[in-house]
């Protein structure tokens, strides 16, 4: 697993590095692993035009020492000083010794409308806010150009800790960062100012506290879904219950006990009022028009989806919610139960909530630009494993472990993809798996399945049941050269 670190961690694991090395020699290491990054992005360096916007700090530090090592090798670098009485001294001096040259932003113009490659070394991990006006226009006249955008560390204008993006902000299409990955580069705005994300070890790792905040890769997900072995049966490989669906609008029972089968349990239970269209879809699942006790012993329950919110349907829940098995609620069972949280506050057996924004504010309070910290104090108030759906989807536990996903696509905002998310992590829950392990590697095979439709065009919900197996079958194969992650 990625562990991501907050700006604080970081600054403290590097203070005893600072203590311990030669003066300067940790920003070497950093600038040593941002010209390597650089120099692979450009595929040469005699004769590549490099610019660096360079701020006061030593994020501009880092750059303008890049810039140097670059220059050394032939490249065409020109920093662009923002503050120019406030410059590095000794990164600029390596850089000009080097053979860098340094202007003015007033001059700067003509060469961001000629780099190869612009590097963003303006604010770093301490910034806050929008950039200020002068190097907002730099910034945007640096994107229309052809360069490659590099940001050093994070993307200038980016928090580090959230993510969040207030006013303009340096839009990389790689960052390349030090020590360890921020969960700005992951979530909320800040993911899509990041681009690929490269991680330069530069000897924090001793020094870094446990993480509290996780991504996991497709090697994680795969140990996390064993294939089956000759002792196993239907039983053994955990046995789910689905309530999803109405008579009126059965998709959302079709959509999530299919999802749950082609996830590969040993069995789907289906109990609701979409009895005849699950049937119909799935001769596979057991299916009865009863209640939830009629099903039959069941290792995990899926309830909510197109369910209604009528008194039927709040009977149903919370006849679920009071069995002592772990237990999924979406959509309709969300919007009851952001009426009456008291079914789940206390709850001895394990549930997870999967909101989407607007459901997720149905509890008193918006996401916000600090999602993971928005999902973690839901799943406190709770007590319950939250998964907050979005572009970079957060998963947090009650005692504030969280996970922030990695895989996916736009293209998974369309109508009953959230159906499939619920029966693919009602089949992990009953297969065993810790409850926010259970969501969080749903969540990246959810991704990944998203990704496998996509590539052949506008995905519908339908499609993504059809490529659950091939993306298990590649998260599986992670280690013998699947589909690349993405993300550092």
């Amino acid at each position: 697993m990625i562990g991501l670190h907050t700006a604080a961690e970081v600054r403290a694991a590097e203070a005893p590095l600072l203590a311990s090395l030669p003066d300067g020699a940790l920003m070497q290491r950093a600038a040593a692993g941002l010209a390597t990054v650089c120099l692979r992005l450009l595929g040469r360096s005699y004769g590549a035009r490099v610019a660096l916007l360079v701020g006061s700090g030593d994020n501009g530090g880092d750059a303008l020492f890049a810039g140097a090592r670059l220059a050394a090798r032939g490249a065409r670098v020109t920093a662009v000083l923002l503050d120019p009485g406030r410059a590095h001294a000794a990164g600029l001096s390596a850089l000009r010794a080097a053979g860098g040259r340094s202007l003015a932003p007033g001059a700067a113009g003509p060469v961001l409308d000629r780099a190869d490659l612009v590097l963003d070394g303006i604010v770093g991990i301490g910034g806050s806010g929008g950039l200020r006006p002068a190097a907002a226009a730099l910034v945007e006249r640096a994107a229309a150009g052809p360069a490659l955008m590099v940001a050093v560390d994070v993307p200038s204008g980016v928090d580090a800790d959230t993510g969040a993006v207030d006013g303009a902000a340096f839009p990389a299409t790689h960052t390349v960062t030090f020590g360890a990955v921020k969960p700005g580069l992951v979530v909320g705005a800040g993911r899509g100012c990041a681009g690929e994300v490269h991680l330069v070890d530069i000897g924090l790792g001793p020094h870094l506290p446990r993480p509290s905040a996780f991504r996991l890769t497709d090697a994680d997900a795969a140990v996390r879904l064993p294939l089956p072995d000759a002792d196993d049966d239907k039983y053994s490989q955990g046995v789910v219950g689905v309530v999803a669906g109405s008579a009126t609008y059965p998709g959302a029972g079709v959509l999530c006990t299919g999802a749950a089968l082609r996830t590969r349990p040993g069995l789907v239970r289906y109990a609701g009022t979409a009895a005849d269209g699950v049937r119909a879809a799935w001769p596979e699942a057991l299916v009865t028009a009863g209640r939830p006790a009629d099903a039959g012993r069941v290792q995990a329950w899926v309830v909510g989806p197109g369910t209604g919110t009528d008194d039927d349907a709040r009977s149903v829940l919370a006849e679920v919610l009071g069995t002592d098995l772990p237990v999924l609620v979406d959509a309709d069972a969300l919007t009851m139960l952001a009426r009456e949280p008291e079914l789940v506050r206390g709850r001895a057996a394990p549930t997870v909530l999967t909101p989407h924004d607007r459901e997720f504010a149905r509890f008193g309070t918006e996401p916000g630009d600090d999602r993971i910290g928005a999902t973690r104090r839901l799943a406190a108030d709770l007590g319950a494993v939250v998964l907050l759906k979005g572009e970079a989807t957060v998963v947090a536990d009650p005692d504030g472990t969280a996970f922030v996903n990695a895989t996916g696509t736009p293209w998974l905002a369309t109508a009953g993809t959230g159906d499939v998310l619920s029966g693919i992590t009602g089949a992990l829950l009953a297969g065993g798996l810790p409850v926010a392990e259970a969501a969080a590697v749903a969540a990246h095979v959810h991704g990944r399945a998203g990704q496998l439709a996509a590539a052949q065009g506008p995905l519908i919900a339908g499609d993504l049941v059809r490529h659950l197996p091939a993306a298990v079958d590649r998260v599986r194969g992670a280690r013998s050269g699947g589909l690349p992650d993405s993300g550092p």
